[in-house]
């Protein structure tokens, strides 16, 4: 079966998009440019300092690719231009809806506060025309309880004002996802719906646990299959889950369990969502993700388009956006 690159246009929705991970070489010469940072190397340099190679290990290999893109979003200036900027591509690149992610505890080497780096990224938001939200990511860690809780906090002074939710991020085998739980008791109490990376770099009880904290998504999750109870229950409960195929082939998730691991969720009846993770770390869009399993599994049209209602259903816009949304893929 094949896919229409151009039938997909205007009808994209990416809910899972690292925002520092996706950085283009236009964009970070504007940033660095802003930032008063040399930048006196070929595009074909740039692009190799913020893309991983095939030659990636694990997941902690891929994270180390975020230290050059996050340099260059250490000011007020660049953390607005970025955002602006990442909304314009998506545009130009045909998507209709996007909800970016960022940690505002990563943005502060120049002596911005999470609450600065905030308005910045809203100020960046709201100077483009195209419909994206912003979810506030907490950091794995060991040392890093009370940054978390001051993201959990804002996340929760700025819901409903284009900041949708919270997620838990990073180098999960290292920092087990258990570990978090009362940061996100405190998010409940706030009222603030989150996804958590889990099911990627570790196995399927970082999914239960996930799910047991109130994770309303899950971000990767698909070492899930390695439990088949797990699936059964993700399915019936309808928890959407975060695929980002290209990122898990780069990081070795799905050397755990074989890439037929989507086709397995997709068959019992999960709520699968196709999503880039970083356009520029793993030199991918989510067009081409959903060409790409297409491809591999023999999707046709009306499965794709029910991949893109997937992701409209567990986006975290509120509702008229979401029926605007449906508008948009059915027609």
């Amino acid at each position: 079966m094949t896919v229409s690159l151009e039938r997909l246009r205007g009808r994209l929705v990416d809910l899972h998009l690292h925002s520092d991970g996706s950085i283009s070489v236009p964009a970070a010469r504007r940033l660095a440019e802003l930032g008063g940072i040399p930048l006196d190397v070929s595009d074909a340099e740039v692009f190799d300092r913020l893309s991983v190679g095939d030659s990636c290990e694990d997941l902690n290999e891929y994270l180390d690719k975020f230290v050059f893109p996050l340099s260059l979003i250490q000011t007020r200036e660049q953390v607005e231009e970025h955002i602006y900027l990442l909304q314009e591509e998506l545009l130009q690149r045909g998507y209709a809806y996007a909800e970016l992610r960022f940690a505002p505890q990563s943005l502060r080497e120049r002596g911005l506060t999470q609450r600065e780096v905030v308005e910045a990224a809203l100020r960046g938001l709201r100077r483009s025309s195209f419909e994206a939200r912003l979810i506030l990511c907490c950091m794995r860690g060991a040392d890093n309880f009370e940054a978390n809780l001051e993201t959990i906090e804002l996340s929760a002074e700025y819901l409903g004002n284009e900041i949708v939710a919270a997620d838990l991020a990073g180098a999960e085998a290292l920092f087990p996802t258990a570990d978090f739980a009362p940061l996100f008791e405190r998010a409940r109490e706030l009222g603030v719906p989150f996804t958590i990376h889990a099911g990627e770099a570790d196995g399927p009880k970082s999914v239960r646990d996930a799910l047991a904290m109130g994770a309303s998504r899950i971000g990767h999750g698909v070492r899930a299959v390695e439990d088949p109870g797990l699936v059964r229950e993700l399915a019936e409960r309808q928890v959407p889950i975060e695929v980002c195929y290209t990122s898990e082939l780069q990081t070795g998730a799905l050397d755990q369990v074989g890439v037929r691991a989507v086709d397995t969720l997709l068959k019992a009846g999960c709520k699968v969502v196709v999503c880039s993770d970083n356009n520029s770390v793993s030199n991918t869009w989510v067009s081409q993700e959903l060409m790409l399993l297409a491809s591999e599994l023999g999707l046709g049209d009306a499965e794709v388009t029910q991949l893109l209602q997937n992701a409209v259903d567990a986006s975290f816009a509120d509702e008229p956006a979401k029926a605007r949304l449906r508008t948009i893929i059915c027609g």
